[in-house]
Formats: structure tokens, C-alpha cells, sequence
């Protein structure tokens, strides 16, 4: 499954897209063609996660519910996205994407505006760069997408080896 990458010219490509802990230790992978927007696969990666997420949640000391976090770019900023990540119970932190000939917020609005809990996208990152370590997966040169998925599952397995397992 590669398609066209707008970024290179056109050329042939795929695409990961990884949902982690907080940790960063991968729970789901998707491939999908390079010319694919996140938009269309963040819900298959939500939903095809390693782990289950639990029925109930255990409860804070105040005796509230413990709700489960999501923390996803701006790619992702649109409604139906939105809703349907709302509707499996997550609590969405996505940076705010203006619109065209919107005013730019002052500093004092944004404060207040910030949120409890900031987004940390860099933990995706970080994983994407641990996935990039491997040499196969930098440049694919498998041409079955069965031959790449199985590499990428194998370095998932890899990293949680060394994340969980050596400390």
C-alpha cells in the first residue's frame, strides 16, 4: 500500500501512524498510503489499540472519574474527528487551528484559554525517531506491504523490549 507522497515530488511512500502511552511504548500501528490524510486513519488507530481500554476506570482520591487523555497535532483539528474520539470517551488536546483572516489572540487570551493538562506530542516524535532507528523502516525497501507491517511490528516488539524489560 504506497501511494503517492505530496512532500517528495510524488513519489511512492508510506506512512505510520502511531498511537502510544505516555511513555512513549507504541499500542497501535496503521499503515497507510504517503497521500492519506491523519485524519482518515486516527480513528482505525484508536481503535485497533494493543491494549483495551478498561469498561470503568478506577477513580481519583476526590472520589471523580479518571479520564482517559488524547493528545493529537493540528493535522486532526476538525468536527466529525472530534466527535467521534468524544463519543469513546477520550479528552481531547489539540492546539487551536485559526481560520483564515481570524486575528491572531493576544498573549493574555491565550492564558487563559490554556489548558489544564498540556498536549505532549513530542512523545509521538520521540518514537517515530526510535522507529526511524531501524534501518529498514528509514527507507522501505520491501515491496509487500505484509513484509514492511511484519518489520514494523518487529521493532514495536523491539522497542517495548528495551523500554519495559531493560529500563
Amino acid at each position: 500500500m504506497t501511494g503517492n507522497n505530496p512532500v517528495d515530488r510524488s513519489k511512492l511512500g508510506t506512512k505510520r501512524h502511531i498511537l502510544t502511552d505516555k511513555e512513549g511504548i507504541p499500542l497501535s500501528v496503521i499503515l497507510s498510503s504517503a497521500s492519506t490524510h491523519d485524519i482518515k486513519m486516527v480513528t482505525e488507530a484508536v481503535d485497533y489499540s494493543a491494549i483495551k481500554r478498561p469498561v470503568s476506570l478506577s477513580k481519583t482520591k476526590n472520589g471523580r472519574d479518571r479520564k482517559q487523555h488524547l493528545c493529537l497535532d493540528k493535522a486532526y483539528n476538525s468536527k466529525p474527528v472530534e466527535q467521534e474520539l468524544i463519543k469513546r470517551g477520550y479528552v481531547l488536546h489539540m492546539p487551536y487551528k485559526r481560520e483564515r483572516g481570524e486575528e491572531v489572540k493576544s498573549e493574555t487570551q491565550q492564558i487563559l484559554n490554556h489548558k489544564k493538562h498540556p498536549a505532549r506530542r513530542w512523545v509521538v516524535e520521540r518514537t517515530n525517531s526510535w522507529h526511524n532507528r531501524f534501518r529498514k523502516l528509514f527507507t522501505r525497501y520491501e515491496k509487500k506491504m505484509e513484509n514492511y507491517l511484519g518489520l514494523v511490528q518487529l521493532s514495536c516488539c523491539i522497542i517495548i523490549y528495551r523500554k519495559i524489560v531493560l529500563g
